[in-house]
């Protein structure tokens, strides 16, 4: 039997994040999809922002578009960062087309302590991307994504981070069709998980975080995700982009985390 697995991931640019993690499932039908607004999913309802509901929407009519090809079977998806929080949306949602979810890292600053200051935080990285462009604002998502512990109420009056130490552009080019930054930052960041639903769900939910992400932001929504639905957080291999081998210029330990991957999945066959 065929098993199909799904991959989401917010990315920046076409959807080629996870080639080397797919190369190490040869013996599974692997497909990944371009997102809304990225990619080759070029939005054209003048919309600015997306909430993970739509997106939970489009991979709905994705799956139901392979059931028709592949025989109906649910799916296995692993999903990374904010494609994470899509597919809980989707299990909420339509948790029949899942057989098993692996949500790595999913930042939604709606179930830590520290929201309010948390989900400020957020719209701040938003509201620089409008006012300055890419390079201010992405600098500031880094340090958003790799901050340690609860965030200070006054995170966003601090020192700003210098786009050229991340060897960022430090030209605003005028753009701000950035599907991370404009598109997802706010409506990802700031969606609270139906539990109730999730927990209802004959989905398998796997919780994920990486070993290195100990008390990052994306890291921490995960454990209290994790200990929401009783599931408890399952550590795989390196940090938050673990998975990739190279792409967006980034290196993970993909071959250590396909096989923590490979292991839960197979868990239920």
């Amino acid at each position: 039997m065929t098993t199909r697995t799904m991959l989401g991931r917010h990315v920046t640019r076409r959807f080629t994040g996870f080639a080397t993690l797919a190369s190490h499932f040869t013996d599974r039908v692997v497909v990944t999809y371009d997102p809304r607004g990225v990619g080759r999913s070029v939005r054209t309802d003048g919309a600015t922002e997306s909430t993970p509901e739509e997106h939970a929407d489009d991979v709905r009519r994705v799956i139901e578009e392979l059931d028709e090809a592949l025989g109906g079977r649910p799916v296995d998806v692993f999903a990374s960062s904010g494609g994470a929080v899509n597919a809980l949306a989707l299990v909420e949602r339509h948790d029949h087309l899942v057989r098993t979810l692996v949500a790595h890292e999913p930042p939604t600053a709606q179930v830590l302590p520290d929201r309010e200051a948390a989900l400020a935080a957020c719209a701040d990285v938003h509201a620089t991307y409008l006012r300055e462009g890419m390079g201010p604002a992405m600098a500031k998502f880094f340090a958003l994504a790799s901050h340690q512990g609860p965030f200070p109420a006054d995170w966003a009056e601090g020192p700003a981070p210098s786009p050229s130490d991340a060897v960022l552009p430090t030209e605003d080019d005028g753009s701000r069709d950035d599907p991370l930054l404009g598109q997802n930052m706010r409506g990802c960041t700031s969606h609270p998980p139906d539990v109730a639903a999730l927990r209802a769900a004959p989905t398998r939910i796997v919780v994920a975080a990486g070993e290195e992400s100990e008390g990052e932001f994306p890291a921490r929504a995960a454990a209290a995700i994790a200990s929401a639905l009783g599931t408890g957080l399952t550590l795989f291999p390196s940090h938050h982009g673990g998975f990739l081998g190279g792409e967006f210029g980034q290196e993970g330990a993909p071959a250590e985390f396909a096989k923590t991957l490979r292991e839960v999945l197979d868990t239920d066959r």
